[in-house]
């Protein structure tokens, strides 16, 4: 499901590609949570106190994860693992910069992909809590030339069953892009890629991955808000979540410091450095950046419903199955794997898993630096299986091959 045909250029921007579905294994015997690798006075630690609790799950750790990064060929990953009470475990390890041999580090700003439709969502989410819109009106009503637009729900954007064409698997689209990956898009140009195209299936019939649903949900939040997405979300989300670390470009800024990102998804298929790409082509489906600190705070409170009131998110938690990943469910801009609840993303050069499970009160956030599959498989859920394996066996996230 994460590429296209042949060049692997469609679905694998933001559009299945950051899906990532999750299906779970049999339960296993619970695993003692890890213990911190990083002390308190370094200037790469969290803020999660780190305790000693059991040496040996820091070294299954450690050689797991290394493990794994070297098999599949990805520079630099960083994870950090928190159970609040129990222990925490942050490491980074390979190359945040191949052409330097900059190390990787944890306090390293990352591009999220996916992972912004997480924020995206709230802001709806929030201007339904305000009365502004309702879950089951039709975009219809708020914006003009979607197809059938007056039967695709607000709901069905962001529960990914409106039946919209994705705009990154669009032929063209992918040429312009990859022709000139500096170059930006506007909301406008992505959705005329997209609609270009029939709709997929009749609203709310089936669930397909889309972009465009998210690129509309922007537009909405900036038509009843009445200012630009990146405002409201750091006015609405960023601030009363305190994630100062996280950043919605207006292009292809990108803070420093960073790491570079690596993809095959280009024209030649050869190995690029993605780092100065420009994401306004992902704009609210794909394009926010920020860092390990942020991304733990930011797991618990999307999981939780800390924006939101609990009727709203109680919309949110409705979680429908993914066809085909056995344990796999998407809510309204959220997954739920086996008791895992957030999101993950994945755009040319970067990945990203962001995780919450209640059940333990535990979170797990892993960031790496290439999108490059490994015998088809997404790097950053082979890193996730292989950490959830260990610390978490009874809620193991893991992505079945592909067809």
């Amino acid at each position: 499901m994460r590429r296209a045909p042949a060049r692997r250029l469609a679905t694998a921007l933001l559009a299945l590609s950051t899906l990532a579905p999750l299906a779970l294994a049999a339960p296993q015997a619970q695993a003692a949570p890890p213990t911190a690798v990083v002390s308190a006075t370094d200037p790469s630690a969290d803020d999660c106190p780190p305790h000693g609790l059991d040496p040996a799950i820091v070294a299954r750790l450690d050689q797991a994860i290394e493990q794994t990064r070297q098999e599949a060929g990805v520079p630099g990953v960083t994870v950090g693992l928190w159970f609040p009470g129990q222990g925490s475990y942050i490491r980074s390890t390979g190359t945040a910069d191949t052409a330097t041999g900059a190390p990787m580090k944890p306090y390293l700003n990352m591009r999220l992909g996916s992972v912004t439709k997480t924020f995206t969502a709230t802001a709806v989410l929030e201007l339904v809590d305000d009365g502004l819109v309702g879950l089951d009106d039709p975009i219809s009503a708020y914006l003009d030339g979607v197809p059938d637009g007056e039967h695709i729900t607000i709901r069905q954007l962001a529960e990914m069953r409106s039946g919209l064409f994705t705009y990154s698997a669009d032929p063209d689209f992918q040429h312009a892009l990859f022709s000139d990956p500096t170059r930006p898009f506007t909301p406008q140009e992505l959705l005329a890629y997209a609609f270009r195209h029939d709709n997929v299936f009749p609203p709310g019939t089936q669930f397909q991955y889309s972009n465009t649903n998210y690129i509309l949900l922007g537009l909405l939040v900036e038509k009843l808000a009445k200012m630009p997405l990146a405002d409201f979300i750091h006015q609405r989300v960023l601030e009363p979540s305190r994630l100062h670390h996280t950043l919605f470009p207006q292009g292809a800024e990108f803070p420093k410091p960073h790491a570079h990102g690596y993809t095959n998804q280009t024209l030649t298929g050869a190995i690029a450095d993605t780092t100065h790409w420009n994401p306004s082509w992902g704009w609210a489906a794909g394009a926010m950046i920020s860092d390990l600190h942020d991304m733990h705070h930011w797991a618990k409170d999307l999981a939780t419903g800390t924006l939101l009131s609990p009727a709203t998110q109680a919309q949110r938690e409705k979680f429908i199955p993914v066809p085909g990943f056995d344990g796999a469910g998407y809510g309204l801009g959220l997954f739920n794997t086996h008791g895992w609840i957030g999101h993950n993303g994945s755009l040319p050069g970067y990945e990203s898993v962001v995780m919450y499970l209640p059940e333990q009160d535990a979170t797990m956030v892993i960031l790496l630096n290439t999108d490059i599959l490994h015998n088809g498989f997404e790097p950053s859920t082979l890193i996730a299986k292989a950490i959830t394996s260990i610390v978490t066996p009874d809620h193991v996230y893991e992505l079945p091959a592909e067809g």
